[in-house]
């Protein structure tokens, strides 16, 4: 059987007068969405934009709940408690389901952004509190994360749906997490292409010591806010499939 794998994107972090990527173009590629839900960016009236394009396109909606952080992008860490993590899930995620739902689509997925979902790596009462959250939104979302990550481990432990998730334009450590970049710098478009498909049909990646590490997933990231985005999950998209790979949206591969 072919290999099949999704393209998602960070979208929809534009918030009132301020533009943040290309949702339209990165969307004619992608065939799935992760949309901002007003914390780290976004507000009601792009969510409710964006919600709608990705229907136009046929883009499966995942909500992309962050830290209370406009000004840092929700790149910046914050301490909070389980109950607080618990509660800007709800809140963050809901939102999105609503106009989803008056959009007439389904929420296929849910995944934290930036630092929310970092800190959860090697905290475990923060990882829980974000499950516990997403286990009481219905229809249950799928939930993509790293898959050697706490979260990940988690959540397959708890029997949720749960997405391995590959990074374009992230560098991984040797520890097979991913670097964040509060902005990112000049991207070679052809080298991320070759790291993409090695990560696909090999299972591997060059980590940031110059080895080699496994990687595993079933959907790859691409950042709405990168300026070559929509160039990078084109030249992508049409090099896995040269490869035989099969790009299908998560809500087909569950």
């Amino acid at each position: 059987m072919a290999k099949r794998i999704d393209l998602n994107c960070d979208g929809g972090e534009s918030f009132g007068i301020f533009k943040i990527g290309n949702d339209e173009e990165m969307m004619k590629h992608v065939t799935s969405i992760s949309i901002g839900c007003g914390f780290h960016g976004g507000d009601p009236h792009v969510m409710r934009k964006t919600v709608n394009l990705a229907k136009k396109y046929g883009v499966g909606v995942g909500a992309h709940p962050g830290y209370p952080d406009l000004i840092g992008f929700g790149r910046r860490r914050l301490e909070v408690t389980p109950e607080e993590a618990k509660d800007y899930i709800l809140y963050q995620v809901g939102a999105l389901k609503q106009f989803c739902e008056a959009a007439g689509v389904k929420l296929q997925h849910a995944k934290p952004h930036g630092q929310f979902y970092n800190m959860a790596w090697t905290n475990e009462p923060l990882a829980r509190a974000i499950l516990d959250a997403i286990r009481e939104i219905k229809p249950e979302p799928i939930f993509l994360a790293l898959y050697n990550t706490l979260p990940y481990q988690l959540a397959e432990s708890m029997g949720m749906k749960v997405a391995g998730e590959l990074y374009a334009d992230l560098d991984y450590t040797p520890e097979g997490t991913t670097v964040i970049k509060k902005t990112h710098g000049e991207i070679d478009v052809k080298a991320t292409v070759e790291k993409v498909v090695k990560m696909v049909v090999e299972g591997k990646v060059m980590a940031t010591n110059g080895k080699e590490i496994e990687v595993k997933g079933n959907t790859i990231c691409f950042h709405g806010d990168n300026p070559r985005g929509p160039e990078i999950v084109e030249s992508v998209k049409g090099a896995l499939e040269k490869k035989g790979v099969k790009i299908v949206p998560l809500s087909q591969q569950y």
